[in-house]
């Protein structure tokens, strides 16, 4: 088995992963990326990225790939409930050009995110996984392993980040370990629809019983639908022979909130279900046993607000930036610790007021008669709706444009 040195081992090739990667090679650093899943690959997310993430683009060298590349830019919320709905404003970033945010599907973005990585000096393995992370006195000793076949490695990093999300079950400290199947379980669904009347730069969400979505356009006049469902309510759905469990949840979805009937009766699904989950909503630790962590691996909130991906990429530059700065001092055996404990200070005071807003609207979303009682209030208020967005963190730069 070959032994190999580097600066850092990142875990994963998702826009956090890939973000973090990028970021240390552009300072110098000799990074190796694992990802597990060979790209493009679809991958159950509802695809938004937030107007605070321009900045960011543009320092990764992207701005314009993903303006080219993107959906239109939402400018509008709604919510969708029974036959009832109202519209409200999205709070606008203030970023150099008051760019508003934008849908791309994670076919695209994470292989442009991967492909500049690359491009940079990034040693990406792929499909490779991490099966072994060991922390010593002079750094780590982490063995991956092909899933082609090839023979395994053992890597020799100073530096770890774990970026693998936090679905997907394995055998390191920082990922989730099996459990029971649980009624309250939310499990999560995708896919996209060609001919959808939903208006350009709108992004519902829509509220169903023991359930939450919403759609955003992206890119090629597609329109993402993705959601989350008690596993409890989806056992009782009826599916024909032959359904995918996507399309009965799709039939509940339209029982239990008809508004959105006229937006997808003339649409046409344009690729198959996807489904995933449990999902795992909530704070973890940023810094376990030496590794660091970023993305949802760290800390994850509810779809419902559709701030995933921003977090993701926006935690990988909040720990760079203090990675990149104490790279002199490694030598020091309390250097990582130090920049664990800053890290995540950093990280709760960005994402942890997102998390809370997200838990809170979810909660609210499952109950449709409740949020059917609310509309009123919420037309003649609109700008709650606008306010709930910015608690979500849709106007809060974490990443100032320099």
């Amino acid at each position: 088995m070959p032994d190999e040195t580097c600066d850092a081992l990142v875990i994963g090739g998702g826009p956090g992963g890939a973000t973090a990667a990028l970021l240390l090679a552009e300072a110098g650093w000799r990074v190796i990326l694992v990802e597990r899943k060979t790209f493009p690959r679809r991958k159950v997310c509802g695809e938004y990225l937030s107007g605070t993430n321009w900045p960011l683009l543009r320092r990764l060298g992207l701005s314009i790939d993903f303006d080219n590349m993107a959906g239109p830019p939402v400018t509008q919320t709604a919510i969708f409930v029974g036959n009832q709905s109202v519209t409200a404003a999205l709070p606008q970033p203030h970023t150099a050009d008051g760019e508003w945010g934008r849908a791309l599907s994670r076919e695209h973005l994470d292989l442009l995110l991967l492909n500049r990585a690359r491009d940079r000096g990034v040693d990406v393995r792929q499909p490779w996984r991490c099966i072994q992370v060991t922390r010593k006195t002079t750094g780590f000793v982490c063995r991956i392993e092909s899933q082609e076949g090839h023979p395994a490695s053992e890597l020799h990093p100073q530096v770890v980040i774990a970026a693998h999300g936090s679905w997907e079950l394995g055998p390191l400290a920082t990922q989730p370990q099996s459990v029971a199947a649980r009624p309250g379980d939310l499990l999560a669904f995708k896919a996209h629809f060609r001919r959808s009347a939903l208006p350009s730069g709108l992004m519902p969400l829509l509220s169903f019983a023991d359930g939450y979505g919403g759609m955003v356009h992206c890119e090629d006049d597609r329109a993402s639908l993705s959601c989350c469902l008690r596993r409890a309510r989806l056992e009782t759905l009826e599916r024909a022979p032959g359904d995918a469990a996507g399309d009965a949840v799709l039939r509940h979805i339209l029982a239990s909130c008809p508004i959105l009937r006229p937006v997808l009766e003339s649409a046409i699904r344009d690729d198959p279900w996807l489904s995933a989950g449990p999902i795992h909503p909530g704070l973890r630790p940023c810094y376990r046993d030496g590794v660091f962590v970023v993305g949802n691996a760290a800390g994850e909130a509810h779809p419902v607000v559709a701030e995933g991906i921003s977090m993701a990429m926006q935690s990988a530059w909040l720990l760079t930036r203090r990675l990149i700065a104490a790279k002199p001092q490694f030598h020091q055996s309390t250097v990582c610790d130090r920049i664990g404990q800053a890290y995540q200070t950093d990280w709760r005071r960005a994402f942890a007021p997102r998390i809370r807003t997200a838990a809170a609207v979810a909660r609210w979303a499952m109950h449709p008669r409740l949020v059917g009682t609310t509309i009123p209030f919420l037309r003649h208020w609109p700008r709650l709706l606008t306010w709930g967005a910015r608690l979500s963190g849709k106007d809060r730069l974490v990443i100032a444009d320099s």
